[in-house]
């Protein structure tokens, strides 16, 4: 179980770390000027998250596999739903962070800077929620 949940640790700051990096490649992208920049940025976003999509996966399995060592207790544990809760939101802002690499790509984004400035401090708030789930275990 300690190797898994090592694993899980590993991937969930990889993960993390495209989560908070993706953000800011969009931010760069909505307030560059020169087409130039514009596509060297869309490039980038486009192989960060393909590289970031395979963490988000392992997160998952890893996270299922930690799960499935004491279901009973887990799944009757009201800060473990809170973080699934907050993990299924973090899943589909991912998703969405797919959405915009694919506007970006094919050039059909029209969202400023100051959007994606504030679409940036999303992943931070669910990181410290699920830090402080996973570690108090409150209620």
């Amino acid at each position: 179980m300690l190797w898994i949940k090592a694993f899980h640790l590993i991937f969930v700051v990889c993960w993390f770390a495209g989560l908070f990096y993706l953000p800011r490649i969009f931010v760069n992208y909505a307030a560059a000027e020169s087409d130039e920049t514009r596509e060297v940025l869309a490039g980038m976003a486009r192989r960060l998250y393909r590289f970031v999509t395979p963490f988000m996966v392992l997160v998952i399995l890893l996270g299922l596999g930690l799960l499935a060592t004491n279901p009973g207790y887990y799944l009757q544990t009201v800060w473990m739903w809170a973080k699934l809760s907050c993990m299924l939101a973090l899943v589909l802002y991912h998703l969405q962070c797919g959405r915009y690499v694919k506007a970006i790509t094919e050039h059909t984004d029209d969202r400023s800077h100051v959007f994606y400035r504030w679409f940036n401090e999303v992943p931070v708030i669910f990181l410290f929620a699920m830090i402080l789930l996973a570690v108090l275990k409150p209620f």
